[in-house]
């Protein structure tokens, strides 16, 4: 395997009050994601899109190429398309590299398939647009395999209808959002059936695994079944040989 840390998305995507601290003291763990991702040269630095001016100012400064990442509709999805449109446009703005779009999986669940497509190809189209890389979160834990097999083959389709081919390098469909509640404590990230299982579904769209990664073993599992970036609040204990418990 190449560099490992090539492959690393290092993410801290908790809220102030889902950490249980301050805001100021939030921040600080945000600092210390980014911080540790330029160290260590992660590939990008996963963070809330409140924090992308402060990760972009402290990467600038260190003259560092790590990417930022955020997340939009996080973690539900159910927003309408033009309020993720203008949270997007807004992490742009403040120089997000790549961003993280929640599917509305519930609506892909009920059957409204108009509400995808329009969220898939107005966003997308953003992104492109202006050089970005965007990511589909399709929320593994909530959906069947058939329902698995069903959305990877509708972003591919929707995603090769609108755009060129060329184009699919920066366009992937990512497991987890690593906080979906699963019911008796049911895993709610990535797994190495659904990771292979989008990969023959979704290609020649890339594959982001993403939740649940806790140590080397598990990132040479993902990749070998087909996933290029793995995203996991765990970076610093893998790329040191350790394991965590961390649960996204």
């Amino acid at each position: 395997m190449n560099n490992i840390a090539d492959l690393l998305d290092s993410t801290y995507l908790k809220t102030a009050v889902q950490a249980g601290v301050s805001e100021p003291a939030n921040e600080i763990l945000v600092k210390k994601t980014v911080q540790e991702a330029i160290d260590y040269q992660f590939k990008l630095a996963m963070i809330l899109p409140q924090y992308v001016s402060l990760a972009r100012q402290m990467i600038d400064s260190s003259s560092s190429n790590l990417l930022i990442g955020t997340v939009i509709d996080f973690p539900n999805g159910t927003a309408n398309p033009s309020v993720k449109l203008i949270e997007a446009k807004n992490c742009i703005l403040n120089g997000a590299d790549e961003l993280d779009f929640v599917i509305n999986y519930q609506a892909f669940i009920s059957g409204q398939f108009d509400v995808i497509d329009q969220e898939v190809l107005l966003c997308t189209q953003l992104c492109l647009e202006n050089n970005k890389t965007v990511k589909w979160i399709i929320e593994i834990a909530a959906l069947s395999q058939d329902q698995i097999i069903q959305i990877c083959n509708r972003l591919k389709i929707l995603v090769l209808s609108k755009f060129e081919e060329k184009l699919c390098s920066k366009v992937f469909v990512k497991s987890s959002t690593g906080f979906y509640k699963t019911p008796k404590g049911v895993a709610n990230g990535a797994t190495f059936e659904a990771i292979s299982c989008m990969s023959k579904n979704a290609r020649p769209l890339v594959i982001k695994a993403s939740g649940g990664v806790r140590c080397l073993e598990d990132v040479e599992k993902m990749v070998e079944a087909g996933a290029s970036r793995i995203g996991t609040s765990s970076a610093l204990k893998i790329v040191q040989g350790q394991k965590t418990n961390s649960g996204y």
